[in-house]
């Protein structure tokens, strides 16, 4: 998902949108744990993608600050 997409989100979108991503990242952790087939490169686009929606809730809540 893009910046842009993010920016247009809602908090509450944006909190729901993290715990999804934080779970994709737990389940390919325990897949990894458990031996099974996984991609490596998933753990780096989910805690990008991570990242970036902690980036655009502070963002938002410093431009609420600011108003």
């Amino acid at each position: 998902m893009s910046v842009q997409d993010l920016r247009g989100k809602t908090a509450a979108a944006l909190n729901e949108e993290l715990l999804k991503l934080r779970k994709e990242q737990f389940a390919l952790r325990m897949q990894r744990a458990t031996g099974q087939e996984v991609k490596p490169d998933q753990f780096g686009k989910v805690r990008r993608s991570i990242a970036r929606v902690k980036t655009v809730m502070r963002e938002q809540r410093t431009a609420e600050g600011r108003k």
